[in-house]
């Protein structure tokens, strides 16, 4: 080291598990254009086992003046940055996360501002997100805006600023040496930094911050989100310890030092509280708390905080980019007492039905609501309640009415006549932000040209996009594509009911200008031309499908996946003007609302009244009557045709058939349905363990035998590419999706085994005994797959016993077989009082229903909003 009294700076890093990332780190601080002889580099090797060691070691070895070393068994992030604080002799302390990096002229910039501003008392640096995924570095942290330029902020006069990043700040040691200031390390999984900088700046009257736009620090966000912040939500922690030890702490430590808790710091709790609110139950995922003692203790340590705040003032004011709903709940979902938006939004007018959506946020009860129209108290044609649940507690709710477009409304709340609005006013500031003038201002501003976008055709990557961008509007195609319905199931395969629909509406209303798409040369393809449907066959990807769904008219799909509903073939070259209906490709028992929501469905099809009614019921969805309908899929009608064919003494299958999970199921390849699955992880996972375990079984083997049944396997199509490798006994009968008739597989079916798959709604339909493994029950119900736990209890409305391990549910297969080909009571009941009656006519109501969202639905009666009610009130639910 230098023969300098002490280092400008310490650099405190805690690693553990980052050998995959610490050469970047390291690179980042050898190239730095500050001295490094004035510079100290303190890495706290806190027990890795992954390789980090020997990185830092070969590092120290090279760099021995620079780097200190300090190797200790596995004790925390926090515990190990408190050891390394031990070793730190710098002026200047600054603790980066050792998978990040720094600009080359970080300590440079940070050094010549310290030097400029001795009154410093800490210094923040500018964030940048480093998605590994996307590449480069992007500005685009939520708390950017006070990094426009270099500056130094009294942060009492200025109160908008704060600072809560540890790894992005550098503090004065003497001060944490002199305060006593550490690392909480019982504060889990976040919130430890801000603990430490807030106790920090709080050590001060008046604490003067620099906010160096000129320093940046580059935060990585993993691909494999595997990162303590991008796992937090999941942590226990986050909902106890996070609040208690962290939050409420800091507003004790203020009251005791300051009497209050200044500006700075309600801005900062402000923003932080915020993140609790940005997911709701339905979109959580696994892990947190939606009921129970846990969430209940979150509840009440929120309150103790907002309790604490001027939240009328510094929720309003907040120059954080923070959304409404996390507003609303923290002003107003605490307080206890009812209160509603000051004002009704009109938006999404439908011109061919000529309704329009008026929307408001309340909380607490409902407020009496007056609807007049040209003079007239009216009802609304579709009425519901949208329910924002955090924690199992609703908290904030969203009234969504849809009234007639042409005739002159106003609404009234609590008696009294709401201000009407067109687009949603902006926030109320005190302070006009460099950031805000330009988005809202001029004929160039960001608002301005967000909201012409719609407006401009884009500009095309491709080749074929360019072409097609030529093409679409000729007259010619024009002509052979006027109005026309595109329908489709998954872009790799049909016989699902977008097929069905087809086939109906070629037969029975020739007159649409009905297509079907599906890719090419796939076995559904070569079955649909060989049947006679050539001249309607589009191929997915083609140049006819691109200048096909550009003039669409209609867009109709069993599935509701990104590449289906939002192309980025199509929306590459226009911006596509169809009506989307979703034919649904099963019947929907769990809440899928985090997903569903930003769908834009014209038509829901449904196909049970209490489907329908926890959808367009007051519930987490935002779909109302106006789109949700009691139709049945189309694929139904086949089914029930199929099931016909099939007596008691046909049915040769013990048809097993799972569902998928998320963490086995990569996302699907970009403007693609496909998956790049990796076989030998499924093949050794839990959940084909316990699958071979149920499949293996002596028992259910011999019972097969015994009533000249097979035992099949039939896994969800997301897992079909690895069916052969999944190491399954070899009297199990493997079944494909491809090229199959699978509604005979489930007429087929003598008995139906599966974990939580919709499929089980088809068997039943069919009236087929039911049998549910549910082995990873509280994962896949509380997040852990796609959506959460909804109206279904399998217990209480489920077609079959649940069972839990690998022999009970291989006893409840043999009850099912030895009571013969149709369901044992309760559950044939459950079923008779779940399924409107099967009269083959679930197409010709859906064709219906599509054709009403494209005429004046004024002169409609008012929907009422459906109830959910249980399917069979008087039954015993099962244990």
């Amino acid at each position: 080291m230098s023969s300098l009294p002490s280092p400008r700076f310490s650099i405190v890093s805690a690693v553990y598990g980052v050998a995959g990332y610490l050469e970047d780190f390291i690179s980042s601080i050898d190239r730095q254009t500050f001295p490094l002889d004035r510079v100290q580099v303190v890495m706290v090797d806190d027990g890795s086992v992954d390789g980090s060691l020997a990185i830092l070691q070969r590092w120290a070895e090279r760099r021995p003046e620079l780097v200190t070393l300090v190797t200790q068994e596995n004790a925390g992030q926090g515990a190990a940055r408190n050891v390394g604080m031990q070793h730190a002799t710098g002026e200047w302390v600054t603790f980066p996360d050792p998978d990040d990096v720094v600009s080359e002229g970080y300590l440079e910039n940070v050094d010549r501002f310290i030097t400029e501003h001795a009154e410093v008392d800490l210094v923040a640096t500018n964030r940048w997100i480093w998605d590994d995924e996307a590449g480069d570095p992007t500005n685009t942290h939520p708390l950017r805006h006070m990094f426009r330029r270099d500056r130094l902020v009294d942060l009492v006069a200025d109160r908008h600023h704060f600072q809560g990043s540890a790894p992005a700040a550098f503090f004065r040691r003497d001060r944490l040496e002199a305060e006593g200031i550490r690392f909480d390390d019982r504060i889990k999984p976040a919130f430890e930094d801000a603990h430490f900088t807030i106790r920090y700046l709080l050590s001060f009257d008046r604490p003067m911050a620099g906010f160096l736009q000129s320093a940046q620090y580059h935060y990585r966000k993993r691909s494999d989100g595997s990162s303590t912040l991008q796992t937090s939500r999941a942590h226990p922690g986050r909902y106890a310890q996070m609040l208690e030890l962290g939050l409420l702490d800091v507003v004790r430590v203020a009251l005791e030092r300051h009497g209050g808790v200044p500006s700075w710091l309600q801005s900062h709790l402000v923003y932080d509280l915020s993140w609790y609110f940005t997911l709701t139950d339905a979109q959580a995922p696994a892990g947190a708390p939606t009921s129970g003692p846990a969430a209940e203790r979150m509840h009440e340590l929120i309150a103790e905080v907002i309790r604490h705040l001027d939240v009328d003032i510094y929720v309003p004011q907040t120059l954080v980019p923070i959304q409404r709903a996390p507003r609303y709940v923290i002003q107003h979902g605490y307080a206890g007492r009812r209160w509603h938006e000051p004002f009704v939004l009109f938006t999404e007018l439908d011109r061919r039905e000529v309704l329009v959506q008026a929307t408001y946020f309340f909380t607490g009860d409902q407020p009496v609501e007056e609807i007049v129209a040209d003079g007239e108290v009216v009802q609304p044609h579709h009425a519901k309640t949208v329910e924002f649940a955090y924690a199992g507690r609703v908290l904030l709710r969203r009234r969504v009415l849809w009234v007639a477009a042409n005739r002159k409304t106003t609404v009234r709340l609590d008696g009294e006549e709401m201000n009407v609005v067109f687009q949603l006013p902006p926030f109320e500031v005190k302070v006009a932000t460099p950031g805000a003038m330009r988005w809202q201002i001029g004929e160039h501003s960001g608002r301005v040209r967000r909201e012409s976008a719609a407006l401009i055709d884009p500009e095309p990557e491709t080749k074929e996009g360019r072409r097609a961008q030529r093409l679409w509007s000729r007259p010619r195609i024009q002509r052979k594509y006027h109005h026309a319905w595109v329908l489709m199931d998954r872009i790799h395969d049909a016989a699902d009911s977008a097929e069905i629909l087809f086939r109906h509406l070629r037969e029975h209303h020739s007159d649409v200008n009905a297509w079907f798409v599906v890719e090419e040369d796939t076995s559904d393809w070569k079955r649909l031309r060989s049947e006679g449907y050539a001249d309607r066959l589009v191929a997915h990807g083609s140049m006819a499908w691109r200048l096909l769904m550009a003039n669409a008219l209609h867009l109709i799909s069993s599935h509701a996946d990104e590449a289906i509903t939002n192309p980025p073939a199509i929306t590459e070259f226009t911006h596509p003007a169809w009506k989307y209906h979703f034919l649904n490709h099963g019947v929907i028992k769990d809440d899928l609302s985090a997903w569903l929501n930003r769908k834009p469905i014209e038509t829901f099809v449904t196909s049970t009244e209490q489907e329908l009614a926890s959808i367009a019921g007051d519930s987490t969805y935002v779909f109302s009557t106006r789109e949700v309908k009691l139709t049945g899929m189309p694929r139904f009608d086949r089914l029930h045709e199929v099931g016909q064919r099939f007596g008691p003494d046909q049915r040769d299958l013990v048809l097993v058939a799972p569902t998928w999970r998320n963490e086995l199921v990569p996302q699907p390849e970009p403007g693609s349905q496909r998956r790049t699955l990796d076989a030998a992880a499924i093949a050794g996972s839990e959940f084909m363990q316990c699958w071979r375990e149920y499949l293996g079984d002596e028992r259910l083997r011999a019972a097969a035998d015994r009533h000249g049944v097979r035992v099949a396997f039939l896994p969800h199509p997301n897992l079909q590419p690895v069916l052969t490798e999944l190491g399954l006994p070899a009297h199990v009968e493997l079944l494909s999706y491809d090229g199959a008739d699978v509604q005979e597989y489930f007429a087929r079916a003598r008995a139906f085994v599966t974990d939580f798959s919709s499929v089980a709604f088809n068997e039943a339909y069919l009236e087929r005994p039911v049998v549910y493994y549910q082995f990873d029950e509280d994962k896949v119900l509380g997040g852990g797959h796609v959506g959460r736990a909804g109206y279904f209890d399998y217990r209480r409305d489920g077609f079959g016993p649940v069972t839990m391990t690998a022999p009970e549910a291989v006893d409840a297969t043999l009850a099912a077989l030895e009571h013969g080909p149709t369901p044992m009571e309760p559950y044939a009941a459950r079923i008779r009082g779940t399924f409107p009656p099967r009269d083959g006519q679930c197409s010709e109501r859906v064709y219906q229903a599509v054709r009403r969202t494209m005429r004046n639905r004024t002169k409609d009666a008012p929907v009422p909003t459906p109830v959910l009610r249980s399917v069979v009130p008087a039954l015993d639910t099962e244990t």
